[in-house]
């Protein structure tokens, strides 16, 4: 198995590391019933589940993406969609839905967990994933329009299909709205929010950082795409238990220093690093200035109080420019999408989509 790959099995077990998003780097409802109205509200995720098929898609010359197929084919189609650039998709994404109501899709972006080839930079920008999405919908052959649900970059990603394709999407879910700017970028390399509100966090980050390098995009792009395979796995461990650690409100220093265990992060870290330091591959501002595409889809919006990574302001900015959209903010959370707020605001929003 290549660096950077790992089975169904070892994605549970991977789970709670991957929520955080991308940082590694992560309604007025016309179509949709209010959570009231919903007969169905669990309080809890629905129990862990296999999928009934993973497939491979040939994507382009270099990339062939993995896939999962979930819950029951006749039901509703959902792309849930991973955060992170690079790190691939978990098992939990797929624990929101009811399985005999949705039909979930999951995959695995461009390099990134089990798709082929691991942590490849070529031909891996945003608009090649969400030509991606497309070509997915397209080889499943869902003719009916499709739910769309992602958090942090999944939320980017969410948008940028959307923006691209809003004549496919029935609703979109979306936590921890990311949207490629500047600002979002200094609070996620250690800057602005993050450093005042996690300044121990942000100094153990700096202080894995060799000699003569800081803690920007274009550093860890340089050491990710370095030789010196320890100091690559070195950085990009601190890297994870800095994400681990702003992520949450609460995240122990034992949660912190578990880390991944014996996950290799470094082809994940570098896609990560790849996309950061190309801006994302957005202009400035692009997603919401294209907002206006998205005034007749129904769309929750989902932030934490107190995310550092994704402040509230621009969750709140997306939310004033859409008329079917319905801002939640959650008292007493952060990013991270296992918080306990935030995830019972996830299942309330979902259930309103039965």
């Amino acid at each position: 198995m290549r660096a950077g790959q790992m089975t169904l099995a070892e994605g549970f077990e991977m789970d709670r590391h991957k929520r955080h998003g991308w940082a590694l780097v992560l309604i007025g409802l016309s179509a949709l019933s209010t959570p009231a109205q919903s007969t169905h509200q669990p309080a809890e995720l629905f129990p862990p589940a296999q999928p009934f098929k993973t497939g491979q898609l040939k994507v382009g010359d270099l990339h062939t993406l993995n896939y999962y197929l979930f819950g029951n084919p006749q039901g509703k189609p959902l792309f849930a969609l991973h955060g992170g650039p690079g790190f691939g998709c978990y098992p939990r994404l797929a624990q929101y839905f009811n399985p005999e109501k949705f039909f979930i899709i999951l995959h695995d972006q461009r390099g990134a967990g089990r798709s082929q080839p691991a942590g490849e930079l070529r031909e891996n920008t945003t608009q090649h994933l969400v030509a991606d999405i497309e070509r997915l919908r397209q080889h499943l052959r869902i003719d009916g329009k499709i739910l769309v649900f992602g958090g942090s970059w999944g939320s980017t990603l969410a948008l940028a299909y959307a923006e691209t394709h809003p004549e496919q999407v029935a609703g979109m879910i979306i936590r921890g709205v990311w949207t490629g700017t500047e600002v979002e970028l200094e609070n996620g390399f250690g800057g602005g929010c993050v450093r005042r509100f996690f300044p121990q966090a942000v100094a153990d980050m700096e202080a894995a950082l060799p000699p003569g390098s800081s803690f920007s995009p274009e550093s860890l792009f340089k050491i990710f795409n370095g030789d010196d395979e320890a100091e690559i796995r070195r950085v990009a461990a601190a890297w994870i238990r800095y994400s681990v650690k702003v992520s949450q409100l609460h995240a122990t220093d034992e949660e912190v220093a578990q880390g991944y265990g014996d996950f290799d992060p470094r082809p994940g870290a570098r896609i990560d690093c790849h996309y950061a330091v190309n801006r994302f591959f957005l202009e400035e501002g692009q997603l919401l200035r294209d907002a206006d595409r998205l005034k007749d889809i129904p769309i929750t919006i989902i932030n934490g109080r107190y995310d550092m990574l994704c402040p509230p302001i621009t969750a709140w900015r997306l939310h004033q420019r859409l008329p079917k959209s319905r801002l939640i903010i959650v008292e007493q959370a952060g990013h991270s999408e296992d918080e306990e707020g935030t995830t019972r605001a996830l299942l309330a929003a979902v259930a309103a989509c039965e």
